[in-house]
């Protein structure tokens, strides 16, 4: 019998989520809840039902794990813990700063119903989050670096679509190339987030926002922009779409360390992804969760977890022995 899976919210993420449930036979598409009108919205998958997000009471449409797709900066700290209670739940909560008060609200909510939460499963937080402490583990004598980009980040743009007078927007991080050059050549340098990365805006306002107030809330935005020598340029939404309407992305992990006696050998461990499209691979990476979240929850465990606390074999839709015999 397939997994059912709900969708809550249906933007990019959203559609990036039903198209990874196309690859999982294991799995299938219940439910969309959306903030639009219900009645005046389609999607692709045959057979699946369109709810209001008012409507996402307790069993709706018998489903096993709900993939939150909102905004991290406004959406998901409200929604997860509010569905933790009812729904086996899955979310790419990415505010790093706050995963920490994000766990504690979800963990009350899915012990209180007795269901599973993970949250921050992504690809950073997420998959960089795991090659992060994989090669800790390996090099402890060592240093992190975690460059993003150059692509466009779903959270920063819907950050500043979240400003009054913003129509449209799309960011991109970019990362500073000297720095990632002198981290592979195994220079271990100390770097500021400023010395890392820079971030350009593309930002669509409506007719007679104030552009400047705009920008002033942009660069000075915690969390996301402060830290950063950030670029803001005002263009049509013709243009946006034109010439932004692509979502790439990518970044790269890396551990530098040495070991011996004297630590004379030197390390460098690198783990890269390279993005055609933002949204299907973290959608992707949500429906493997999903399928975690359901395998946990029926074995009775319960409360909230990270990438860190699931075995790779839940994720994946192979028996153990399958595992064994093709991917060891």
């Amino acid at each position: 019998m397939a997994i059912k899976v709900g969708i809550m919210g249906y933007g990019n993420l959203g559609r990036g989520v039903e198209s990874a449930l196309l690859q999982n036979p294991d799995m299938e598409l219940a439910a969309v809840f959306t903030r639009r009108d219900p009645k005046k919205m389609t999607i692709r998958t045959e057979g699946a039902k369109v709810y209001s997000v008012e409507d996402a009471n307790v069993g709706k449409a018998d489903i096993d794990v709900m993939i939150i797709c909102g905004g991290s900066a406004t959406d998901l700290p409200e929604q997860t813990p509010k569905y933790a209670e009812y729904y086996n739940c899955i979310d790419s909560f990415d505010t790093h700063a706050n995963i920490p008060a994000h766990f504690a609200a979800v963990n009350r909510a899915a012990k209180l119903g007795d269901k599973v939460s993970i949250i921050s499963a992504g690809w950073d937080p997420g998959m960089f989050s795991l090659n992060r402490l994989y090669a800790n583990a390996i090099l402890p004598d060592g240093h992190d670096y975690t460059f993003w980009g150059k692509g466009v980040s779903q959270g920063h743009s819907d950050a500043i679509r979240r400003i009054k007078g913003v129509k449209d927007a799309r960011q991109y991080t970019i990362p500073v190339e000297t720095a990632l050059e002198r981290v592979r050549g195994g220079e271990n340098p100390e770097l500021t987030t400023r010395q890392k990365h820079t971030r350009t805006c593309y930002v669509a306002a409506e007719a007679g926002a104030d552009t400047a107030q705009i920008e002033k809330e942009i660069v000075n935005m915690p969390n996301y922009f402060a830290d950063y020598d950030t670029t803001v340029h005002f263009i049509s939404e013709e243009e946006l779409k034109r010439d932004h309407g692509k979502l790439p992305h990518g970044g790269f992990v890396f551990r530098t360390g040495q070991t011996g006696w004297e630590g004379e050998h030197k390390h460098v461990i690198e783990y890269s992804l390279k993005l055609d499209s933002n949204p299907e691979f973290t959608g992707s990476v949500l429906v493997a969760y999903a399928r975690a979240a359901y395998r946990l929850n029926a074995e009775g465990k319960s409360g909230c977890h990270t990438v860190f606390d699931i075995a790779p074999a839940y994720l994946s839709p192979l028996s153990a022995e399958e595992l064994r015999a093709r991917l060891l």
